[in-house]
């Protein structure tokens, strides 16, 4: 087997060894679902585009219409023909969140892989402010500053983060906040179950596990202009709690491994 380079150093623990992909020249996929994003879809390709271009030197944008009733995916493919970085994969049927966000990771071809949501509350632009935290650190996982949403959305998301910290060990401010950017190698490593909101809590738990360091910084939080939100509803908040604590046996039983 070959040795890795010292300036590509082990990322994990005793247990669960692989390379850490070189930060430059950068590779880079950056992936968001969609689910009837027809208003936010096209603005979100281009602005990934355009900051990819800038920071990346090997880019691709992959969108993953997750079933969409809309014109979603329509507009994602005329995007893929106009633009070169850009893929669109679709989900039919919908599979929901943490399916769409699976799929995107199976459909990544480069070596570090960005993800974000595809409604567009987001600025692309933070991505580069929190790239050289990987010099230090094997994944980026942010929190939203100001967050743009319902005092009542605000304080479930505080019970769930500490909730979620309790069970699985993770310290981090925000689990959720779509603006996160992991080793392809970790992705390729691991098998995912969640296929909804509870992806993001698997992922960080398993990173954990692999004893992978996780940094934290603030991104700011914009107001959604269109479209409508999906994630709080009660449909989806019960599912995600039914999940929880399965992924809780799952994730102990990775550990001991």
């Amino acid at each position: 087997m070959t040795s890795p380079s010292a300036s590509v150093p082990y990322m994990g623990d005793h247990r669960h060894r692989m390379v850490k992909p070189p930060l430059r020249p950068l590779s880079l996929t950056i992936t968001f679902p969609c689910y009837n994003e027809e208003a936010n879809v096209e603005r979100v390709t281009r602005s990934a585009v355009e900051v990819g271009r800038r920071l990346a030197d090997d880019l691709e944008v992959v969108i993953v219409n997750d079933g969409s009733r809309d014109r979603t995916g329509e507009i994602a493919e005329r995007l893929a023909a106009e633009l070169p970085e850009v893929r669109a994969v679709h989900n039919n049927p919908n599979r929901g969140y943490g399916g769409a966000l699976s799929r995107g990771f199976k459909e990544a071809t480069k070596s570090w892989v960005f993800y974000t949501d595809g409604d567009g509350q987001f600025d692309m632009n933070e991505l580069e402010k929190i790239l050289p935290l990987l010099e230090t650190h094997d994944v980026v996982s942010c929190y939203r500053l100001d967050r743009k949403d319902s005092l009542l959305r605000k304080l479930n998301a505080f019970a769930w983060s500490t909730l979620v910290n309790i069970l699985f060990h993770i310290g981090l401010r925000d689990i959720d906040c779509a603006f996160k950017i992991y080793p392809k190698p970790f992705i390729d490593a691991i098998e995912l179950h969640s296929r909804g909101a509870l992806i993001d809590t698997e992922m960080l738990a398993k990173a954990r596990n692999f004893g992978l360091k996780i940094a934290q910084a603030g991104v700011h939080h914009y107001p959604r202009v269109a479209g409508q939100q999906t994630g709080a509803n009660l449909k989806v908040i019960l599912r995600a709690f039914k999940e929880l604590f399965k992924l809780r046996g799952q994730i102990r039983r990775e550990g001991k491994s």
